[in-house]
């Protein structure tokens, strides 16, 4: 009888647990380069693009330590249109009138829009935060933690980059949310 009880108790608790965890689960809505340039015609916000490939494992890393934060995919989500643009995708993307293709080269190749958004310095993962007019932002190169990388886009998405002023007044009143 008591190893039932506590089988049961046992059930309970992974199961409370389990519906715990998904009630605080928030993912990125991924979107493709062309569905974020499209949503960008009704509502204006910054383009947030995650460049990767399937076979860089610090890609896999940020995927599970960084973007998994609910913080994170929850201020992605609110203030960018989040991109993952595989970086050696075969598909073509045609933005601005230009068609940008996949080009064969050793072993797997690259994109060329990936090229264009990492001004050729092909190396993974990396990011681009595009402004509200498609323009270039900020690149930023190699695996990011979650609070560092939080920081990174508030000083983006609150257009702190625009002047020395606004990069010291976000500097002296940001707080991580990671810190409380």
């Amino acid at each position: 009888m008591n190893k039932k009880l506590l089988v049961g108790a046992l059930v309970f608790v992974g199961l409370s647990l389990t519906s715990f965890k998904a009630d605080e689960t928030v993912d990125v809505n991924w979107l493709t380069f062309e569905e974020a340039v499209e949503k960008l015609k009704t509502e204006k916000k910054k383009v947030f693009i995650d460049v990767y490939t399937d076979w860089c494992g610090w890609c896999k890393v940020m995927d599970k330590n960084t973007f998994s934060q609910p913080i994170i995919a929850q201020y992605l989500n609110e203030n960018f249109y989040p991109v993952k643009l595989d970086a050696e995708q075969k598909e073509d993307i045609t933005f601005n009138g230009v068609t940008y293709k996949f080009v064969p080269s050793g072993r797997n190749g690259y994109h060329q829009l990936a090229a264009a958004l990492l001004q050729n310095k092909l190396s993974y993962p990396q990011f681009v935060i595009l402004n509200e007019k498609m323009e270039i932002i900020n690149i930023t190169a190699g695996y990011q933690k979650p609070e560092p990388f939080h920081k990174i886009i508030s000083f983006y998405n609150e257009d702190s980059y625009v002047s020395k002023e606004e990069a010291a007044k976000f500097e002296k009143e940001y707080k991580s949310p990671f810190s409380e």
